[in-house]
């Protein structure tokens, strides 16, 4: 008896994997509102040199700029220069300072900033760019922060994967939260740069955590019929956090309050964490098996099936216990260590690069499109929607593998066209990055079940913790690709389009796991496992 047949008795979709599935949606909503966080807390308003000395009763505030600012190519006032001295304008009776002798030739003589810089505060009250001056020549540590971030996060997800493999997913749960409720309000009361980029790295680090751990806590109670539409059920709520952060963003325009905002519901999951079941999975290859057996007692119990003590014996769990340890202590080699699994994870590395890459560059940079940033936020995250919908029809009918590829394709389309649409289209700009939005939505959903599909149980987490490190190292170089537009201004666009086709050929070289059970051990996946080319049909009869 393997654990497919334990789940089928005790049931493997019912009343115990909803109230599961709810208890993992508080950690897959916390997870947007702070990795797209930085869309609000390092937003750069307009902005320009401060300048002392205005009149108090200076009515003409535009005329005021126009002798002390010059004007960039587009018409709009410099951001990060001043007039060296201030210049007189025909009809105005403002006299100008005696010029500099290089200045009776040419072009008035421009220096930066010295005395900081007035923001325009009509959408940010605060922000870290406001707070700390993170603009002009110090605009890349902006960035900086959001791609340290993202290494704590990397640095997160290979910790995590491999201490929920020793130490079981519910403790470890636990940890993610406390950590993040504690390292997320030290972020919101720092007191410089330095502190803030500190604190901001180790809460992605413990953010990952929740990455690493609900997938499994979720897929490993539920049965082969049911994975997807559960798994498309709790992608849901990564899109409520994403239109929750646009709704808390508009109303909280501080970034220090906003932080904390996002911060404390981690005190309802540590609360809630007394009701989350360890996985019965893990805790029989670690040969737990009377918690495993109280565990599937439980689930028996709330979905109403019929079973006794006698049916879930110590003595039949300790024959699927056996069967199941064949990894006592897995780690990252063991990924590399048996043909099919490296196969799977050099693919799923490329694959999650991609997804995570082309993700967060279109989320992140919203700069050029035509609405507002709340309007956008707002947009981005109602697209999410019938992506998922579609990924959920997609799954069941075409597969994993087509769709996953699929999305990646449309992805990799959608920055191509923007390449070609003009500048001054800035509304077919904002149309097609919401549609690109959609399609890097639903290869990033479909990435989670296919990824979790291709890995055994014993590995599960180091698996998911391998990609989900590959991947946030994607998401980390995402901003500071931004920059590369002052090199190019469509070279961003093109890395991002570039990177997302590629993973589209990678996706291809992967098995097809639709309506497969789980493989529980290294060996099931490299007895059982399926060669690309194959037919569904043929992977199901070896199944």
């Amino acid at each position: 008896m393997g654990f497919e047949e334990l789940l089928d008795e005790v049931g493997g979709f019912g009343p115990f994997q909803l109230r599961n599935l709810a208890l993992m949606a508080l950690p897959r909503v916390i997870l947007p509102l702070h990795f797209l966080l930085p869309i609000f807390l390092a937003a750069v308003p307009a902005h320009y040199c401060a300048l002392p000395g205005t009149p108090d009763n200076f009515s003409h505030q535009e005329a005021w700029l126009e002798t002390h600012l010059p004007r960039e190519p587009d018409g709009r006032f410099s951001s990060c220069l001043r007039f060296a001295h201030p210049q007189t304008l025909p009809n105005t009776t403002l006299e100008r300072e005696a010029p500099s002798p290089g200045e009776l030739e040419g072009e008035p003589s421009t220096v930066p900033c010295s005395q900081g810089w007035e923001y325009d505060r009509s959408e940010f009250s605060s922000t870290i760019a406001t707070e700390w001056d993170l603009v002009c020549e110090r605009k890349g540590l902006n960035r900086v922060a959001s791609t340290l971030f993202f290494i704590g996060v990397l640095m997160g997800a290979v910790v995590f994967g491999y201490l929920s493999d020793r130490f079981g997913r519910r403790h470890l749960l636990l940890v993610a939260y406390v950590s993040t409720l504690v390292l997320g309000l030290t972020s919101a009361v720092s007191v410089n740069y330095v502190m803030f980029a500190i604190t901001r790295t180790l809460t992605g680090s413990t953010l990952a955590g929740f990455t690493i751990i609900v997938l499994p806590l979720e897929l490993e109670w539920l049965d082969v019929e049911h994975r997807e539409v559960a798994g498309i059920l709790s992608s849901t709520f990564w899109t409520g956090g994403v239109l929750l952060l646009a709704l808390a963003g508009y109303l909280i325009r501080d970034w220090r309050w906003l932080l904390m905002a996002v911060t404390l519901p981690c005190i309802i999951g540590i609360l809630s964490i007394r009701w989350v079941p360890e996985s019965a999975r893990w805790l029989l290859t670690q040969g737990r098996v009377e918690e495993a057996q109280r565990y599937l007692l439980h689930c028996a119990r709330l979905n109403g099936r019929p079973v006794g003590e006698d049916s879930l014996s110590q003595e039949a769990l300790n024959k699927v216990s056996t069967g199941e340890q064949v990894v006592p202590r897995p780690s990252y080699l063991d990924l590399f260590r048996t043909p099919q699994i490296r196969h799977i994870s050099l693919c799923c590395m490329v694959m999650w690069f991609s997804v995570n890459f082309s993700y967060y560059g279109l989320s992140l940079d919203l700069s050029g499109l035509r609405l507002n940033v709340y309007q956008t936020q707002l947009l981005f995250g109602a697209v999410e929607l019938p992506s998922k919908l579609v990924v959920y029809l997609l799954v069941r009918r075409a597969g994993r593998r087509l769709t996953q590829a699929g999305a990646l394709l449309g992805t990799a389309l959608t920055f191509g066209i923007r390449l070609l649409v003009s500048s001054e289209t800035s509304s077919w700009s904002t149309a097609l990055a919401v549609i690109g939005k959609g399609f890097s939505e639903a290869a990033f959903t479909t990435a989670y079940l296919f990824t979790s599909e291709l890995y055994p149980t014993v590995l599960r987490p180091t698996g998911i913790g391998l990609t989900a490190l590959v991947g946030r190292l994607g998401g980390s170089l995402a901003p500071l690709a931004a920059l590369l537009d002052g090199v190019w201004l469509s070279l961003p666009k093109l890395a991002y389009g570039g990177i997302a086709l590629l993973a589209t050929c990678t996706t291809f070289l992967l098995p097809e796991t639709r309506q497969a059970q789980l493989p529980e051990t290294i060996q099931d996946v490299e007895r059982k496992s399926v060669q690309p080319g194959l037919q569904e049909e043929e992977m199901q009869v070896q199944n």
